[in-house]
């Protein structure tokens, strides 16, 4: 160890200065060694007149960084180890006795025989390094063990160089703190704190830490030769390091030093002695990987990654990002995470099926679990690593030219659950589920029925000349895939068809900024600026748009919406942990699931019915009209489900959400590059990834239905009869049907029997919401074809996808 002074002249001055401290030295020497029994008791020990101090608060209560331990949710499996210096506190009785032996003989072999401090050592080195001699160290574990505990809790450097500089003044402080800390703990309480917080080299901090970069074992299975080779680094980590060829040799000869030291303190004989020094030394270490770029399976590294961002945006754990990232790292927590194993190994498969690490396009999952917020899965076709070294150009053309590198296949961005540059991914119609749930809280049920024609004429304002804009005007006129898409739809089939002309009406008639807001209650972040800025209060009312998905979001904030519905209308916010231990096993109650109702279980669960329509299941409360845009979904998973396909204009990004009352799958296929990419996104590639990973996670669980509303007048709504106005003119069916309550307009022309011009039948017909629009169809005369049959379904059907579908 260091010894007491800096090299320094001899002359009279500085011999004299050495005298005086000499002096105040031989008072705590000479009166520990003419009275031990002092030295180990409680009373006072008196060193140039003054009283010895008892212990600083800062040493009573010193604990040492510790490493924070990152589980999945099975509470055994580790996912990654955070820290600053690799340490793990262990107590005694699980570190060998033979390390306790080793560390003995080669810092303090007369450590069972002195009260902290060794004065027969202390006088000698003192004398020696006075006269000039080589230097020579006395410091005993309880003083080594002083000097790195102060070190470690010093708040600011000027305390630091106090408890570290090479000072008779330092060393008195240690020496007199070391008598104390013997006093107050016992021996084995000494041992245990010095081998856990002493430097063994190689980023090894501590015995635990020693053990497992050395030999990757744990601290009760040393041998002889492996503590001795520990024991001897510690006194010079750097140059009695065995992974270097300088330090090899050294480290060699140090071990055989504390061998030697061991046979002489009895501890082991010369026979053991012999067969230890056959055993060999090894040349390489295996330092521990540090945070989620070393994370045990590269699968795992997007959700811890996600799991530190949440960390560090709780101000729970500190004021400052800082501060949170430092907790993290020497706090020694034991943190339970919502990861998945199951959820996340299939989603891997099922993306690695699709889609390979090297492809520009990103196949992005997320897997929420409804009712607790607690993410299941993050996954992608990327390696989550640093190294862009061989990652390809970048898709994005402005950076292209400039020939800077992509994020593929290796990336450590966000791009599953957004944050930092990344600000998402437009989703298409996934957003329409928001305006079908602001309709029905606005009081508006699933069996409201509207003529989804070619385009829908809005009133909302677009730029003139636009192709959004209707010809020759500056109003909002989207349309749908094709043609055929026009029709007669209540929400269950519109849904289901994922129908353009049918929600931006509807959008319209509730109201976009009430369909923002929807949005915003249910967890979506507008983290582009213009996005944040069409969503500001007073600027959404002309976001007619918003319905088709055009503000960016990611894989999950969807699943975590579209979850919201399985949960009865509850929104909880996404939380990566379920339990957080720390040091002193007190648990910390932060990343429980923070839940709050944002609409009532009714409009949930309505809502859930017709989002039953897109991936092939049964409505219960109403007709879905037909197959979805999914409808392979239903038979594949083998449970009720629900959910949305989302398409952008010109198919830009692709997405597919899928839910269960256990899961909720939302994938994106997108260019996280260039997200305005000129690339068509293939449904056939997210959605067998969607549908297959739910299938996994849900085989072998019990089938659970989703459950009613309470009131289904929330979806319903107030049946009344349509009238029978077959046969009739179309002026007199107008006003009867507009004083049933609805909101008559006519349709096309069909073969009937009823004279020609007048309706020959409606849609729907039978019993309608007050309010729905009722569809005249106009009779081409006498001896045509019976009039087809009513319903509220859809009407003529292309079956492919949508543009937003």
């Amino acid at each position: 160890m260091s010894s007491w002074f800096r090299p320094r002249d001899h002359n009279i001055f500085t011999n004299a200065t050495s005298l005086l401290i000499c002096g105040l030295l031989a008072g705590v020497v000479v009166a520990a060694a003419a009275f031990p029994a002092l030295a180990m008791s409680g009373l006072t020990v008196e060193a140039g007149g003054k009283a010895f101090a008892a212990l600083p608060s800062q040493l009573k209560a010193f604990s040492s960084p510790q490493i924070t331990r990152i589980y999945a949710s099975d509470n055994k499996t580790q996912i990654a180890v955070m820290y600053d210096e690799f340490r793990s506190d262990v107590p005694l009785k699980e570190i060998s006795v033979n390390m306790q032996n080793a560390i003995i003989a080669a810092e303090d072999r007369g450590f069972y025989k002195h009260g902290g401090v060794d004065l027969k050592g202390t006088v000698r080195a003192f004398v020696n390094d006075s006269s000039g001699g080589d230097k020579q160290g006395a410091s005993t574990l309880a003083m080594q063990y002083v000097r790195m505990a102060l070190a470690y809790s010093a708040t600011n450097p000027q305390d630091v160089v106090a408890a570290t500089e090479d000072t008779p003044k330092r060393k008195v402080t240690e020496m007199k703190y070391a008598i104390q800390l013997e006093k107050e703990l016992s021996k084995q309480q000494v041992l245990e704190r010095y081998l856990n917080i002493a430097p063994f080299g190689n980023g090894a901090y501590g015995i635990y830490a020693a053990s497992q970069i050395y030999f990757q074992k744990l601290p009760k299975d040393l041998d002889v030769a492996e503590a001795a080779l520990l024991a001897g680094m510690v006194k010079a980590p750097t140059t009695n390091n065995p992974a270097t060829p300088a330090g090899y040799p050294r480290a060699v000869d140090r071990r055989h030093y504390v061998l030697d030291g061991m046979v002489s303190t009895g501890a082991i004989t010369a026979a053991q002695e012999q067969a230890a020094l056959k055993e060999t030394v090894p040349h390489k270490v295996k330092k521990a990987g540090n945070g989620c770029v070393s994370v045990n399976k590269n699968q795992w590294g997007f959700f811890c990654d996600y799991f530190t961002r949440w960390w560090n945006e709780q101000q729970a754990f500190g004021a400052s990002t800082f501060d949170r990232e430092q907790r993290l790292n020497d706090g020694g927590y034991r943190i339970v995470t919502t990861m998945d194993l199951k959820a996340t190994a299939a989603a891997y498969k099922r993306i690695n099926q699709q889609i390979k690490n090297g492809n520009k396009d990103a196949l992005m999952l997320a897997a929420v679990q409804p009712g607790t917020g607690q993410v299941l899965a993050l996954a992608a076709n990327r390696t989550f690593k640093l190294d862009d070294s061989k990652n390809h150009i970048s898709s994005n053309p402005a950076k292209a030219a400039k020939k800077l590198k992509g994020t593929y296949p290796n990336t450590t961005n966000p791009i599953i659950s957004g944050g930092g540059d990344v600000n998402g991914y437009q989703a298409g119609s996934t957003f329409k589920m928001f305006t079908m749930v602001a309709a029905l809280k606005a009081g508006i049920p699933l069996t409201k029925t509207l003529n989804a024609g070619v385009v829908a004429k809005t009133h909302y304002i677009v730029e003139a000349g636009s192709r959004a804009a209707c010809p020759g005007t500056h109003f909002y006129c989207p349309g749908n895939a094709g043609e055929s898409e026009a029709g007669v739809y209540n929400m269950w089939s519109a849904f289901g068809h994922s129908v353009n002309t049918y929600f931006v009406p509807l959008e319209e008639e509730v109201g976009a900024q009430n369909v923002v807001q929807t949005a915003k209650d249910f967890g979506i972040q507008f983290r582009a600026s213009n996005d944040a800025d069409l969503a500001a209060p007073g600027n959404a009312e002309q976001w007619g748009a918003f319905t088709l998905g055009v503000s960016a979001s990611t894989p999950l904030d969807l699943a975590n919406a579209y979850a919201t519905l399985a949960a009865d209308g509850k929104y909880c916010t996404p939380t990566p942990v379920k339990e957080i231990v720390d040091r002193d096993n007190e648990k910390i109650d932060v990343g429980s699931p923070n839940c709050k109702r944002v609409v009532s279980a009714d409009v949930a669960r309505s809502a859930l019915d017709a989002a039953r329509c897109p991936v092939g299941d049964s409505a219960q409360l109403g007709s879905c009209g037909g197959s979805g845009t999914a409808p392979q979904t239903r038979g594949i998973v083998g449970h009720p489900v629900f959910g949305k396909t989302g398409t952008t204009d010109s198919s830009k990004t692709a997405a597919l959400i899928v839910g269960t009352t256990s899961i909720v799958v939302a994938g994106y296929l997108a260019d996280p590059d260039w997200p305005q990419t000129s690339q068509h996104m293939d449904h056939g590639t997210v959605n067998p990834a969607v549908w297959n990973t739910v299938a996994d996670y849900m085989k072998g669980k019990p089938s659970v239905q989703f459950p009613k509303p309470g009131d289904t007048k929330v979806a319903l709504g107030d049946l009344v009869s349509v009238p029978a106005v077959s046969c009739t003119n179309v002026a007199d069916a107008t006003i009867e049907l507009k004083g049933a309550g609805f909101l008559p307009t006519t349709g096309g022309q069909v073969a009937s029997t009823c004279p020609a011009g007048t309706v020959a039948d409606t849609r729907p017909s039978g019993q309608a919401a007050k309010g729905s629009q009722i569809v005249m169809e106009i009779s081409k005369g006498a001896g045509g074809a019976t009039p087809p049959a009513n319903g509220s379904g859809p009407g003529k059907k292309g079956g492919g996808k949508k543009r937003g579908g």
